[in-house]
Formats: C-alpha cells, sequence, structure tokens
C-alpha cells in the first residue's frame, strides 16, 4: 500500500475548528486501515484530540494491559 504525500492548500482549514491549519502547528491524519482515505487536518493537537474524543476513536482500539504479561497485545 502506498501513499502520497502532499502540502495542503495554504487556506486549508482545521478539520474540527476550521481554523487555517497553518496559522498554527498543523498536523494531518489518515486512517491507512481504511485504504488510506483522504487527509484530515488539524491545526494543532488540542483539536485533534477533541476530535477523537467527540467521534468516540478510541473504544475498542487500544490494548488491555495486564500487569501479569510482559507485551500488551
Amino acid at each position: 500500500m502506498s501513499t502520497t504525500v502532499t502540502t495542503p492548500d495554504a487556506k486549508e482549514a482545521c478539520t474540527y475548528c476550521e481554523s487555517r491549519i497553518f496559522d498554527h502547528e498543523p498536523i494531518c491524519v489518515r486512517d491507512c486501515d481504511d485504504d488510506c482515505g483522504s487527509p484530515l487536518y488539524f491545526c494543532n493537537y488540542a483539536c485533534l484530540s477533541a476530535y477523537i474524543d467527540e467521534n468516540g476513536l478510541t473504544t475498542g482500539n487500544a490494548c488491555e494491559w495486564n500487569p501479569n504479561e510482559s507485551d500488551c497485545c
């Protein structure tokens, strides 16, 4: 699987707050478990974190830690 990386437009808006991403510290995210679809752009980690929380994107996607095992997965 291959993904082409391109620089977004200078006026690209944050997926979460709709601010221009380059006015802040932009982050690009792709879901590569789903054919590396279109990227989502966020202006900073706070917006990415809020987007993840509001959309329940961590539910079922984390390892379960067991103090009696050395590896989580």
